[in-house]
């Protein structure tokens, strides 16, 4: 755990299978026992991809992200048509836990905590999630339950939730409120990216008609979203905020099950933390690599 005067974070942000560019970081940061950070924040895919991150187990958000969740199991188009879900997440998650390692004790051993963001279907706000050995298989696919494509709402302590990216997508506020003052944010979309506004919310409006508060979280979002950016761009006093992002020819979008552009996405998130951890390891100033209109891309 990092013992300096700052306190580190890190923030992995959510994107179905975008996630594997988190994932080559992250499997980078693993190889060179890489763990500075107080506390990590992971939404949606991003919490996923960081309890693997926490528990040491390389290989294995890359593994989910190139077999489990290129299987029908997980996505069928079909199944949606019939009513079923688009994308079965806990399916994913639980197969994935059957299948492959997932070392809780080393996480516990640890001590750095993983917080796991979902949203409460009950008001449409966030809440953030302290991942222990009780809630571990809780709150994963609670966060990941990305609305309308996944049609059930997993508990969390026996409350409804869903994906956590609908109520914050990227909380560096919270980060922030908790002391952090030394964030690096691993994107799944390159730096140029803006959310834009719901252009049809009267289309999303009966999709959502059962949970009104989940369609007001999905207003707010866009606003949420861009003011999170603008924390990038602009943090506040004593604060310093760093991002390593996919460059702008990542081949890989939010349902992509393309297995050669999920590699390629998969390398470039290799490439970004190897260029990250030369400048770390040469002892530059964190100041020098966080400037807010970079991505860390290697020239």
């Amino acid at each position: 755990m990092h013992t300096g005067s700052a306190k580190r974070a890190l923030i992995i942000e959510g994107g179905a299978m975008r996630g594997i560019f988190a994932a080559g970081v992250l499997d980078t940061f693993i190889e060179h026992d890489f763990y500075p950070f107080d506390m990590v924040i992971g939404v949606s895919a991003g919490s996923t991809t960081g309890i693997a991150y926490l528990t040491g187990d390389y290989g294995r958000s890359y593994k989910i992200l190139t077999d489990h969740a290129l299987r029908p199991d997980f996505m069928s188009f079909a199944r949606y048509a019939r009513g079923g879900h688009l994308c079965d997440v806990s399916w994913l998650w639980h197969t994935s836990r059957q299948d492959l390692d997932l070392n809780v004790e080393q996480y516990l051993r640890r001590g750095v905590p993983l917080w796991v963001v979902t949203t409460s279907v009950s008001t449409g706000h966030p809440l953030y999630h302290r991942v222990t050995a009780s809630n571990v298989d809780e709150v994963f696919p609670a966060s990941c339950a990305m609305p309308v494509v996944f049609r059930d709402h997993p508990k969390v302590a026996g409350e409804p939730m869903s994906d956590g990216g609908l109520g914050d997508s990227l909380p560096l506020r919270y980060a922030h409120k908790q002391g952090a003052t030394d964030i690096l944010v691993i994107r799944s979309v390159p730096q140029t990216y803006r959310q834009e506004r719901v252009r049809f919310p009267s289309m999303l409006k009966p999709l959502l008609a059962e949970h009104p508060r989940l369609f007001g979280a999905a207003l707010r979002h866009q606003r949420k979203y861009n003011a999170a950016l603008s924390f990038i761009q602009n943090p506040p006093a004593g604060c310093q905020v760093a991002q390593l992002c996919p460059p702008d020819d990542f081949p890989v979008a939010r349902f992509t099950r393309d297995a050669a552009k999920l590699n390629a996405g998969y390398q470039q998130g290799v490439e970004q933390a190897q260029g990250y951890l030369r400048r770390v390891m040469q002892q530059a100033p964190v100041a020098n690599d966080a400037q807010p209109t970079t991505s860390m891309t290697e020239a």
